[in-house]
């Protein structure tokens, strides 16, 4: 450990058991941690190391208040260069002040609200949530806030149970429902999937929290082993003058990163839309960035060849074979432990940052930004079979896949095979030789965007044995047919806003058939010209070629 003071390493996985409450003149402050978060200072201190000064903020979630309980996942930077990302876990409550049996001179609202995290080494977001609401209703249930005997408990009791630090089987995977996934979300599930491919910056609107952390750390959780491995330089970043110092770079320019912004439906099928202040990027200005200010260099797209050849890429050549071809053996390192495949890709590493929940004071990481080309995201036939194979097996099975405990087909478990079986196809087909035709049923603007990544120049400068048993070319190529016609259609009309109007254009002129029994009277004249021009216009706009790329839009996935 570094010698400002830092607890020495635990036995488990857990660091520190920590409350945070929120104080009518300070705002939100750690109230109590175990082990000290500052050992110096003792379990009652509010101070905080630097580098997880947004703790509070993002333990005791903005308009938690407008909910009696509510849980949140976030990730902390490490401490210590020999740490890797560190994962929290915390349990929100409140309760009316009145109700309380030792009630502190500062409680002076009618309402308490606290906290109680846990920051762990090892990313068991559905575990760690399930305990931790046991002991959050627990310490509620005492009405007495000054009783942490429960919390050191939990802080033993965790890591005697939860020995070593490295995710076992499905663990890492409990409270994470690719099924829940599919069935809100259907065929804009593998659009959410191929975003994180391109590393943009992908911000979520859900209201309450648990369900906005618990969406997009199920979309992670289809990409093989990312759960297990792939996150653990996902929260690096530091101050943005020690980045500039040891680059020797100057700062990034305003404007140079491509975001994303997703605006999502609430899950329970209600209203959408960005709830007031929760999901808007801040003007002001950064005092931190991301741990590596390559990534927000701006400029066109460069050649592999340049990419592989930046600081960072470590490319080793053994002696040359017998028939005078030089060996690679290795290439960008990725720094995450890999299977023979090799996955995790390196998504989340060199600065591109995964934050389940990000706190309004966090927001200044997003304000550097762009929008993405909607065609990118274009699904194609292929991609629509695929997505609409995945829709059909989860509908399908929606009652009785578990029923008997062997269910197999649209399960969880089958739904991240079918997305390792699309992501394994994909790398495979980008390695053979005059691949264009192959890859365009993934998508030839996406590839070509992909292939820009980190994630795939690290992932394409090293071998993997086990790629060669991978056949190449979409799971769901084929033959254009007369189903595909239908499916584009029919994805068009839910996912477009003239498709949209359409749709509402039909249903007004069959609401006011119905009730009028024929299509008489200005109303129904009125609607029916409203669908032919909706239609005509629509039709006109899919026989347009794309566009140059100079139009941004905002992709909203809802």
């Amino acid at each position: 450990m570094e010698a400002r003071g830092r607890v020495d390493e635990p036995r488990g996985p857990v660091l520190h058991i920590v409350v945070v409450g929120f104080h009518h003149k300070k705002g939100c402050q750690v109230e109590f941690s175990y082990p000290p978060l500052v050992p110096e200072e003792g379990h009652d201190s509010s101070s905080l190391p630097e580098e997880w000064k947004y703790l509070p903020f993002l333990a005791l979630p903005d308009g938690a208040h407008n909910y009696q309980e509510d849980s949140v996942y976030f990730h902390l930077p490490p401490l210590t260069g020999d740490m890797k990302c560190v994962y929290g876990v915390s349990c929100y409550r409140q309760i009316e002040a009145k109700a309380l049996r030792v009630r502190q001179a500062d409680v002076t609202r009618e309402t308490v609200q606290k906290s109680v995290c846990v920051l762990s080494r090892v990313p068991l977001y559905g575990l760690l949530q399930a305990k931790l609401q046991l002991i959050t209703h627990a310490y509620f249930e005492e009405k007495d806030f000054s009783q942490i005997s429960i919390l050191k408990e939990l802080y033993d009791h965790m890591n005697g149970s939860l020995r070593g630090t490295t995710p076992e089987g499905s663990q890492v995977y409990l409270g994470l429902s690719p099924r829940d996934l599919i069935l809100h979300f259907r065929h804009k599930v593998l659009v959410l999937f191929k975003l994180v491919l391109l590393e943009r910056k992908v911000l979520f609107y859900v209201s309450p929290v648990n369900r906005l952390v618990g969406t997009l750390m199920t979309v992670l959780s289809l990409f093989p082993g990312m759960m297990e491995h792939g996150l653990a330089d996902s929260s690096h970043y530091r101050p943005r003058s020690s980045v500039s110092e040891e680059s020797g770079q100057a700062e990034a320019t305003p404007g140079s990163e491509e975001f994303v912004s997703v605006s999502v439906t609430d899950i329970d099928g209600s209203a959408g839309g960005c709830p007031p202040s929760r999901g808007s990027p801040e003007s002001s200005e950064s005092d931190w960035e991301t741990l590596d200010p390559s990534v927000l260099e701006e400029g066109a797209p460069k050649s592999m060849e340049a990419l592989d050849s930046e600081a960072g890429a470590a490319i080793t050549e053994q002696p040359q074979s017998a028939s005078g071809q030089a060996v690679l053996t290795q290439g960008l390192v990725s720094g995450l432990e890999e299977d023979q495949y090799g996955m995790p890709l390196a998504i989340f590493t060199k600065g591109y940052l995964c934050l389940p929940y990000m706190a309004l004071q966090q927001h200044h990481l997003l304000s550097d930004s762009r929008v993405v080309l909607l065609m990118l995201m274009s699904l194609t036939t292929a991609d629509l079979r695929f997505a609409d194979y995945l829709v059909k097996h989860v509908t399908e099975n929606r009652e009785d896949v578990f029923l008997d405990g062997t269910g197999w087909e649209g399960g969880d478990e089958w739904i991240r095979a079918q997305f390792g079986l699309y992501v394994h196809s994909l790398l495979a087909t980008s390695l053979q030789q005059d691949n264009e035709k192959l890859l365009a049923d993934y998508g030839s603007s996406f590839v070509s965007a992909w292939k820009n990544t980190h994630n795939y120049r690290v992932w394409h400068s090293n071998r993997h044995p086990a790629m060669s048993e991978v056949t190449p070319g979409h799971p769901f190529q084929g033959q254009y047919s007369v189903a595909d016609v239908k499916l584009k259609f029919s994805h068009s009309v839910q996912n477009s806003e003239r498709g949209k109007k359409i749709g509402n254009a039909v249903m007004t002129t069959s609401r006011n058939v119905v009730q009028t029994g024929k299509a008489v009277g200005q109303s129904v004249g009125g609607a029916l010209t409203s669908a032919r021009s909706a239609m005509s216009s629509w039709f006109s706009t899919l026989a347009q070629p794309a566009g140059g790329g100079k139009k941004t839009t905002c992709l909203k996935i809802s």
